[in-house]
C-alpha cells in the first residue's frame, strides 16, 4: 500500500494516473492484480455491532484493549489472514471499504440549474407576452417572431455558456480525484505471499502490512510494530508524527449513563491506526477492525456529505442586484404604459411599447456576461495552478477579506528539520550535533522522521566526513518504555563511546554529570538539583517555542567487543539537546505580507497546539492579535464568538465543528471568508466558507467540499487568484453599473418624450435593435483590464451602491437625450407624424452612441482614452457597434424598420452633444467618488 510521506495519496505500490492540466495528457501505470483461488469453505463471521463511540466503533475500542490473540478473536481471523470465502461474505455484509462521497450532478441536472436565474425568468415571461401579442392575437399578415427569436437566443446563449463551463470544471475536478488509486499490502490465507489489492477491497479481519510511506487503509489494531511513527495531520492538523506501538493501553473513561467505556480522545489510542493517516517511519502488522463509513474517517465524512451549502457572498450579492433591477422594471414599465396609453389613446401600441421598455430595462445579457467573466477567470486561474470547481467562487476570491488557513503544509513545509543543537546552557555546540548524528547513523532499526532530520542536517554541515572513522560496536535498541536508544562506537582508540539519544526526562534519568565545555578538559560537572532545574527550564522554554526537543548523553567505556545492554545506560554525561521543527515555508512570509497589502487578514485555524502555532507565526511575521483554544470556543455563545473572532487571529486545538463555528462567526460580522485546508477535519469549514480552497493531494472529502483546488499548496498561488477574482468582479460590476444607469436614463428620456410628442419617441422594434447592438458591444467586457488601484482592496456586492450610482449617473444621459429632442424638433423640423421616422433615427443614433460611450467613461476612475485605455477587444467592438448604429438608418434594414437617412449637419450637432456628454459624465464621476468615497 502506498503513499509517500507527507502525501498520503501517492506511493510506490499504487496504480495511478498522472494528469497534466495544460495538455490533457494522462499516463497510466497499472499494478497486476492477483485473483486468489477459492478455498475450502469455513464458518462465516459472526456479525458484531457497528455502534460508534466518539466516532470510533466499539469493536475498535475492544480490540485496542485486548491482547493480540483477543483482537484476532474479536474479528474472527488468524495471523494467516482470511479465506477467499470469508472475504466474499464480509464484503457482501459490510460493502466496499469506501467512505461516503458526493457524486457530481448529472449533465442534465447541471443544464437545468443553468436556466435558474431571475433575469432569464423575466426574459422567458416577456417571450410569452410577445408570443401572445405578436403571434396569437395578431393577424396572419402581421405576425412577427423577431422579438421572440432575439429573446430566446439571449436565454439560450447565456444558459448554455454557463452550463458548459461548469460541466467542464466538474469533469476536471473528477479527473483530479481519479489521479491516484491506492493499494494495500494484505495477507490472505489462500496466498503464500503478501499481495497488493485495491484499498476498497479490504474487509474486516484482513491482516495488513504497513511500512514507511504507506497510507493506513482502514481503522486497524496494531499486532506488531517497529519504530512506528504515524502522521495524523489529516485528522488533527498536528504536524509532529505520533508514536504508535502494539502494546495495550487504550485511553477510556466510564460513561455515567450506560456504563459503556467511552473514548476520551480516540486519536490517542496508542495501538490503533486510523484510515487516511500515513506511516512516516517504521513498520507494522495490523488487523483491519473497521472499514468504510464505520471508520473514524468515514464517520466524519458521512456527516458532511449531502449537507446543503449556505449561500455565499456572491450568491447573496447577485440576488440583491438582480431583484433591485427587477423591482425597478416592475415600477417603471407600468408608468410608461399608462402615460403613453393616456396620451396617445392607443393602448395596444402603448402595451407593446411598454413591453419593449421592459426588455430594454432588463439586463438580459447579465447571466452571459457574468458567466463569460467567470469562465475567463477560470481559464486564467488554471494557468496559475488552480482548478475552479464552482464558477461563483472566483468572485468570492476577490471579495474575500479574511483568509482562514490551517498551519501544516500551508505556512509550514510539512517536514521535520533539525533547527538547532544546544549545550546545557543554550549555546550552539558542535559536539551535540556530532553525537546525535553518530547515534542516528549507526542504529540498525528503521530510522524515524527525527533521525532522518538529524542525518540530513548533519550532511549539510560535513559531519559525515568528520566522523567517517567511527565504526559501530553494538546498540541498545529503542523501546517505548525507555523512550531512548543508544549506540556504542569506536574510533580506533582505547575507548568505546556510548551515545544515548531520546526524550529529555528519560535521558536525564540516567545522567549523573553534565558537559559544560563541549568535551574539552575540565568541562564535566555533577548533575546537581540546581543544574537539573536549569536544564528542565531551558528545555521547557524550547518546547513552549514549538520545538520538539531530544536530549543527547554519552559515556566513555573500555574498548571491549561485547554485547551491551540496558545496565550500561547509567552514570552518563549530558552533553546537550537537539531541537526540531516543522519549519515555515520560505514563501509564507512574503505571501502573508502580499495578502495584507491587498486587504486580506490571515487567521490560523488549526488542530495543532498553541505553542507550535505561536512559533510558526513568529517565523512568518504574522502578528498575534489574540489566541482562542477549542475548549474556549466551545464555552462561548454564537454572539460572544462573533465578538471574540474580531480580535483573534490564532485558533488552536480546534475540532472540525469548532472550525465551522469560527467561519460562521466571521461571516456573521459581515466578512467574506475563505478557508484553505486539505484534511477530513477541514471539510466542514470548507463547506461553510464563502470560498473553500483545497489542494490536489487532499483527501477526497476535502476536495469535494472545496470550490477551488490548487495544484500547489501555496499562499502565493492564492494571491494571484485573489487578483483574478477582483478583476473578474470588476468587469461584472462594470457591466451592471453601465446597463443600470443607461437604462434608468432611457426611462426618463422616454417619459419626457411621451409627455409632449404626438407620436412614440421610438418604435418597439427600434428599442429592441438598439438594445441588441448595445448588448453585443458588452460581450468584450470580460477581456477588459482593471485599474491597479481597483485591485488593491476586496470588492463586494453593494446593491445600495449600484442603486445610488444609477440614480446619480443615469439622468445625465437624459439631459442630452432631451437636448437631442429639441434639436430634432426645433432645428431640423422633425415635428410631424409624417417626419417621425427622421426623429426616430436621430434619437436611435444618439441613444446608441451615448450608451456605448459610457462603457469607456465609467470603466475607469481615470480620464478615459488618456490615462486609461480599454483593452483592444473592447475598443474594436465598441467602434464597430457605433459604426453599425450610424449606418443602419442609411441601410435597407433601416428602411425595413421605418428609419430614415439623416442630413450631414446633424452629425456635427451629434459630435458636440457627445463631447459635452462625456465631459459632464467625467465631472459628475469625480464628484461622486469624492462625495461617497466609493470606487466606480
Amino acid at each position: 500500500m502506498a503513499a509517500s510521506a507527507g502525501n498520503p495519496a501517492i506511493g510506490s505500490h499504487s496504480s495511478f494516473l498522472i494528469f497534466n492540466s495544460d495538455v490533457g495528457l494522462m499516463i497510466k501505470e497499472t499494478t497486476a492484480q492477483i485473483t486468489p483461488p477459492k478455498p475450502a469453505a469455513r464458518k462465516p463471521e459472526v456479525k458484531r455491532s457497528a455502534r460508534k463511540t466518539s466516532g470510533v466503533s466499539e469493536l475498535l475500542i475492544e480490540a485496542s484493549k485486548a491482547d493480540v490473540q483477543g483482537a484476532l478473536s474479536l474479528t474472527d481471523t488468524t495471523l494467516r489472514g482470511l479465506s477467499y470465502e470469508q472475504v466474499q461474505e464480509r464484503r457482501e455484509e459490510f460493502g466496499l471499504n469506501e467512505v461516503s462521497h458526493e457524486k457530481p450532478p448529472a449533465w442534465y441536472v447541471q443544464l437545468m440549474h443553468a436556466f435558474m436565474n431571475p433575469f432569464i425568468g423575466v426574459l422567458v415571461a416577456l417571450c410569452i407576452v410577445s408570443f401572445v401579442t405578436d403571434v396569437v392575437q395578431a393577424k396572419p399578415e402581421d405576425r412577427s417572431y423577431k422579438e421572440i427569436i432575439v429573446l430566446l437566443a439571449m436565454v439560450g446563449i447565456s444558459a448554455l455558456l454557463r452550463f458548459w463551463q461548469e460541466y467542464r470544471s466538474t469533469q476536471a475536478a473528477e479527473a483530479l480525484k481519479a489521479m491516484v488509486r491506492t493499494t494495500a499490502s494484505v495477507v490472505r490465507e489462500a496466498e503464500e505471499r503478501v499481495q497488493e489489492i485495491p484499498m476498497e477491497e479490504l474487509v474486516r479481519g484482513d491482516i495488513v502490512r504497513l511500512s514507511a510511506g504507506d497510507m493506513i487503509p482502514a481503522d486497524v489494531r496494531l499486532l506488531t510494530s517497529k519504530d512506528l511513527f504515524i502522521s495524523q495531520a489529516v485528522l488533527t492538523g498536528e504536524s509532529i508524527p505520533v508514536e504508535k506501538y502494539d502494546t495495550l493501553g487504550a485511553l477510556v473513561q466510564k460513561s455515567a449513563g450506560d456504563g459503556i467505556d467511552q473514548v476520551a480522545s480516540p486519536l490517542e489510542l496508542g495501538n490503533v491506526g486510523f484510515m487516511g493517516t500515513n506511516v512516516v517511519s517504521g513498520s507494522a502488522t495490523a488487523i483491519v477492525v473497521a472499514t468504510g463509513d464505520d471508520t473514524y474517517f468515514g464517520s466524519m465524512a458521512k456527516e458532511i456529505v449531502g449537507r446543503r451549502r449556505a449561500l455565499t457572498s456572491f450568491d447573496i450579492g447577485i440576488n440583491k442586484v438582480s431583484w433591485l433591477l427587477i423591482r425597478f422594471m416592475f415600477v417603471m414599465v407600468p408608468i410608461v404604459f399608462l402615460i403613453n396609453g393616456i396620451d396617445k389613446h392607443d393602448w395596444k401600441q402603448a402595451f407593446l411599447f411598454a413591453v419593449s421598455i421592459a426588455v430594454g430595462l432588463t439586463p438580459e445579457m447579465l447571466p452571459m456576461i457574468v458567466t463569460a467573466n467567470l469562465a475567463r477567470g477560470a481559464v486564467a486561474m488554471s494557468r496559475r495552478k488552480a482548478i475552479v470547481k464552482r464558477l461563483n467562487s472566483i468572485q468570492n476570491f476577490g471579495a474575500m477579506d479574511i483568509l482562514c488557513t490551517d498551519k501544516t503544509g500551508t505556512l509550514t513545509q510539512d517536514k521535520i528539520v533539525l533547527e538547532q543543537h544546544y549545550d546545557i546552557h543554550g549555546n550552539s555546540d558542535e559536539q551535540v550535533l556530532d553525537y546525535a548524528w553518530l547515534n542516528s547513523f549507526h542504529q540498525t532499526g528503521l530510522k524515524n522522521v527525527l533521525d532522518r532530520a538529524v542525518l540530513e542536517y548533519g550532511g549539510t554541515q560535513g559531519v559525515s566526513q568528520r566522523l567517517r572513522e567511527y565504526r559501530k560496536i553494538d546498540e541498545i535498541p529503542f523501546d517505548f518504555a525507555r523512550r531512548r536508544m543508544s549506540v556504542v562506537v569506536r574510533n580506533g582508540g582505547t575507548h568505546n563511546l556510548l551515545i544515548c539519544k531520546g526524550a529529555v526526562d528519560e535521558v536525564l534519568s540516567v545522567c549523573t554529570d553534565a558537559d559544560e565545555n563541549g568535551g574539552r578538559e575540565g568541562g564535566i560537572v555533577p548533575m546537581t538539583p540546581e543544574l537539573s532545574e536549569t536544564v528542565h527550564s531551558f528545555t521547557t522554554d524550547l518546547a513552549e517555542e514549538g520545538l520538539r526537543v531530544l536530549a543527547v548523553a554519552y559515556k566513555w567505556m573500555p574498548a571491549e567487543d561485547r554485547a551491551y545492554g540496558l545496565s550500561d545506560e547509567n552514570e552518563m554525561v549530558l552533553t546537550g539537546f537537539i531541537a526540531l521543527l516543522d519549519p515555515p515555508k520560505e514563501s509564507a512570509k512574503e505571501a502573508i505580507a502580499a495578502l495584507g497589502q491587498h486587504g486580506i487578514a490571515v487567521k490560523i485555524i488549526t488542530g495543532d497546539n498553541e505553542v507550535v502555532t505561536r512559533k510558526i507565526c513568529k517565523y512568518v511575521e504574522l502578528q498575534i492579535q489574540g489566541v482562542l483554544l477549542g475548549k474556549e470556543v466551545e464555552a462561548l455563545s454564537d454572539a460572544q464568538l462573533v465578538d471574540k473572532a474580531k480580535t483573534t487571529n490564532i485558533f488552536a486545538k480546534m475540532s472540525p465543528i469548532q472550525k465551522s463555528r469560527v467561519i460562521r462567526a466571521l461571516q456573521g460580522d459581515g466578512h467574506t471568508v475563505g478557508y484553505l485546508g486539505d484534511g477530513i477535519n477541514d471539510a466542514p469549514a470548507l463547506r461553510d466558507a464563502d470560498v473553500g480552497i483545497s489542494v490536489d493531494t487532499a483527501v477526497d472529502i476535502a476536495k469535494e467540499s472545496a470550490d477551488i483546488i490548487l495544484l500547489e499548496k501555496s499562499l502565493m498561488v492564492l494571491e494571484e487568484g485573489v487578483l483574478e477574482g477582483r478583476r473578474t468582479f470588476g468587469n461584472i460590476i462594470k457591466y451592471i453599473k453601465m446597463t443600470a444607469s443607461s437604462n434608468f436614463g432611457n426611462v426618463f428620456s422616454v417619459l419626457a418624450a411621451s409627455a409632449f410628442l404626438p407620436f412614440l419617441p421610438m418604435l418597439p422594434i427600434h428599442l429592441l435593435v438598439q438594445n441588441l447592438l448595445y448588448d453585443i458591444s458588452q460581450i468584450s467586457i470580460p477581456w477588459d483590464r482593471m485599474d491597479d488601484e481597483y485591485l488593491r482592496q476586496p470588492r463586494k456586492w453593494e446593491a445600495g451602491g449600484i442603486a445610488r450610482f444609477m440614480i446619480f449617473i443615469g439622468p445625465i444621459s437624459s439631459i442630452f437625450d432631451i437636448t437631442t429632442y429639441c434639436l430634432l424638433w426645433y432645428v431640423f423640423g422633425f415635428n410631424t407624424a409624417a417626419r417621425q421616422s427622421f426623429f426616430h433615427s436621430g434619437w436611435f443614433i444618439e441613444g446608441l452612441l451615448s450608451q456605448t460611450l459610457i462603457v469607456h467613461m465609467i470603466r475607469t476612475q481615470k480620464i478615459p482614452f488618456i490615462q486609461s485605455v480599454a483593452a483592444t477587444p473592447v475598443m474594436l467592438l465598441t467602434l464597430a457597434i457605433m459604426a453599425i448604429g450610424v449606418y443602419i438608418p442609411f441601410s435597407p434594414l433601416g428602411a425595413n424598420i421605418a428609419l430614415s437617412p439623416l442630413p450631414g449637419r446633424y452629425f456635427l450637432w451629434l459630435t458636440l452633444t457627445l463631447l459635452c456628454y462625456c465631459g459632464l459624465i467625467q465631472i459628475v464621476k469625480r464628484w461622486y467618488m469624492r462625495r461617497f468615497n466609493q470606487w466606480l
